[in-house]
């Protein structure tokens, strides 16, 4: 059983619900069988033995079940504020892909029980610090297991309240120990898989507005379009590049604001000029957008298989397998592969804040681009502030980006009595990741109201592409023209809902 990328997305950000009839419900149930006759007479970890440097101890058949339930409330440690919904329910969509690969040997109820937490909208509180991502993210995973024995806390329709309360309220039963529910439930990279596919749907929603950006940016420059010429990117042999070209040229479709190199330079006879008043190459965060967007792509292109790859393994341990009659004991929670992937998506992010603030740089320099005023500043210069101020808010928040970006995927500790000798990090790598994404709507909020501004300046609106004006229009609606000083910091969380909600699509 696999869910593929549209899946997943429709059911996080369209609230499409899971069908239980269209899961494999049954070869769950089969594992389950087998794992409870194969185990009646063996050794097996986190069944009949205690859990990581404790598996050395045999725990007595009487408290098997209690065994169970202790793992789920004594790792139930967590601390720091609480995951938001959508990454809640993307971590039970990342434990339930686990699960549907029938390699876990929980109890079907289990799962059906996952499922309807899903459907509902019951989200388990899920503290933020308390994964070293190896062994999976126990903690995080522990209060989700516990909200399901009905021990927790939810929010339940917007309001914190007793998971045991809310679970008898809308008629659903606690999870029931059978055989290794509380083991399977605390075990695997869940957590950090589901807030990396909450980030892979945000970063990607980024690099298309960064892409309409860069072309707007060589609207107002009026730069030569040849920078976007399929032969000269397609002789650089790098998808990304090419694909980022292929979405400029798109969306600069109609475009009356760029200028033709062979009109303007090759055939119009300037070989003899001497100085060129505008520039016959423009800065390199605009002319290079291809160059520094298309590795941003190809970044995010192996991210979401990563994840999606993630989301449709078995990420359990120990692997139970009735097909070949046996139960394998390994490190599938191991999170590496996804902290280097949200490390990966990190740096570009910060890449994609750093365009933005250096195209933002050129805007608001009169010196630089030589056609705007300082600032954008519609206003009297000396008296008026155009958007100033706007630029620290941007800079600093790029600043921040920057020093976020160190690699987390290298900083392991051991801890659990070297047991867990070295870690992943995955669900910290996940989280920083995420504080980057949000830095960056910030920055491109500000700059998507420059980007307006700049136009209102050069009374350019005609000229725009189809696409660029019609965002320019959606942007005025938000925030109106700046002549005189007002308060921004209410119209720049407004431009940045617009760019976290509009679905565009190049």
């Amino acid at each position: 059983m696999t869910l593929s990328w549209n899946e997943i997305k429709a059911i996080l950000t369209e609230n499409v619900k899971l069908d239980k009839s269209r899961l494999p419900m049954d070869e769950i149930g089969e594992c389950y069988v087998f794992l409870k006759k194969f185990a009646a007479d063996k050794v097996i970890y986190g069944i009949n033995t205690g859990f990581g440097p404790m598996a050395q101890w045999r725990v007595d058949d009487q408290y098997l079940s209690d065994l169970q339930y202790n793992i789920i409330r004594s790792h139930s440690t967590g601390a720091g504020e609480p995951l938001d919904d959508m990454c809640v329910k993307a971590a039970m969509l990342a434990r339930l892909g686990t699960l549907l690969q029938c390699k876990s040997g929980v109890h079907p109820d289990t799962v059906a029980l996952l499922i309807d937490f899903i459907n509902r909208g019951i989200y388990p509180f899920i503290p933020q610090h308390g994964s070293v991502g190896a062994s999976g993210d126990l903690v995080q995973l522990a209060h989700i297991a516990l909200a399901m024995i009905g021990e927790g806390q939810v929010h339940y329709n917007g309001v914190w309240r007793d998971a045991g309360t809310v679970l008898a309220e809308v008629g659903l039963e606690p999870m029931k120990i059978y055989i290794r529910e509380g083991l399977s439930m605390t075990n695997g990279t869940s957590v950090m898989t589901g807030v990396g596919l909450v980030n892979q749907i945000a970063a990607e929603q980024l690099l298309c507005w960064a892409t309409i950006a860069a072309v707007w940016m060589n609207e107002i420059a009026a730069s030569f379009d040849d920078l976007m010429a399929p032969a000269l990117n397609d002789c650089r042999h790098h998808r990304g590049q090419q694909v980022i070209a292929a979405k400029m040229r798109r969306i600069a479709e109609g475009s009356r604001c760029l200028q033709k190199r062979e009109h303007e330079l090759y055939d119009n006879g300037h070989s003899d000029d001497k100085v060129f008043e505008h520039k016959v190459q423009a800065y390199y965060s605009l002319r290079c957008a291809p160059q520094i967007l298309g590795p941003v792509y190809d970044t995010l292109a192996n991210a979401r298989q990563v994840l999606v790859d993630e989301v449709n393994s078995a990420s359990d341990n120990p692997i139970v397998d009735p097909v070949s009659g046996n139960v394998y004991h390994g490190g599938n929670f191991h999170g590496d592969y996804v902290s280097l992937e949200q490390d990966k998506v990190k740096i570009a992010m910060t890449r994609v804040a750093m365009t933005a603030e250096r195209q933002l740089n050129y805007l608001f320099h009169d010196r630089i681009n030589g056609i705007l005023p300082p600032f954008l500043n519609l206003g009297t210069l000396g008296l008026n502030y155009g958007m100033q101020a706007c630029q620290f808010t941007a800079t600093s928040t790029t600043a921040e980006c920057q020093t976020l970006s160190m690699p987390n995927y290298v900083h392991s500790i051991p801890n659990n009595n070297d047991n867990q000798d070295i870690v992943s990090m995955g669900t910290n790598s996940a989280l920083l990741c995420k504080r980057v994404i949000d830095n960056v709507y910030q920055v491109m909020a500000i700059q998507f109201m420059a980007l307006a501004q700049a136009v209102d300046c050069l009374g350019i609106v005609d000229k725009l592409s189809p696409v660029t004006q019609a965002i320019y229009n959606d942007i005025r609606h938000i925030s109106p023209t700046i002549v005189a000083d007002r308060p921004y910091y209410k119209e720049i969380a407004a431009v940045e809902a617009y760019l976290r909600q509009s679905q565009v699509s190049i």
